[in-house]
């Protein structure tokens, strides 16, 4: 029942994309080389928010998981909010401080989950390296596209 509960916040999250759609607003955009191509982006984030859950639900069952659970909330709701501002209000640099801010909440989890159980800690990691090039791909949208 746990591990649904974690499934479900990340289905709400991954629902923003649903509601804010990238459309020909972001066709319009220019785009780094390193774009990853259009049907990456479905597989990559139904791949991390499977792994998010199973990771949010073992943490339950560690001691001394309170801080990482605190981290797990935040992200998640950083997460869910960069799709609506970026793509619903198209507001790239506001996109940038919210993927910088939830690039650091995940650096944090990471770095305390694998503290706690080193399954977690990398059960997370590829998180963290698709931020590395989610952020990475906002920066240049926002410096070539003034």
């Amino acid at each position: 029942m746990t591990f649904l509960i974690f499934l479900v916040a990340c289905g709400a999250a991954a629902s923003a994309g649903l509601f804010f759609k990238p459309g020909e607003w972001y066709e319009s955009l220019v785009k780094p080389a390193f774009t990853p191509p259009k049907w990456a982006f479905p597989i990559a984030w139904t791949i991390i928010y499977l792994l998010l859950a199973w990771a949010g639900y073992r943490l339950t069952l560690l001691n001394d998981s309170e801080s990482v659970l605190a981290l797990w909330a935040a992200q998640i709701a950083l997460n869910t909010l960069w799709t609506p501002v970026f793509f619903g209000a198209r507001r790239i640099f506001a996109g940038m401080v919210i993927i910088t801010l939830l690039w650091l909440v995940v650096a944090a989890m990471v770095v305390l989950a694998l503290r706690l159980d080193l399954i977690t800690g990398l059960i997370l990691f590829p998180y963290l390296a698709w931020l590395c090039v989610a952020a990475a791909l906002n920066f240049s949208i926002l410096r070539s596209n003034r």
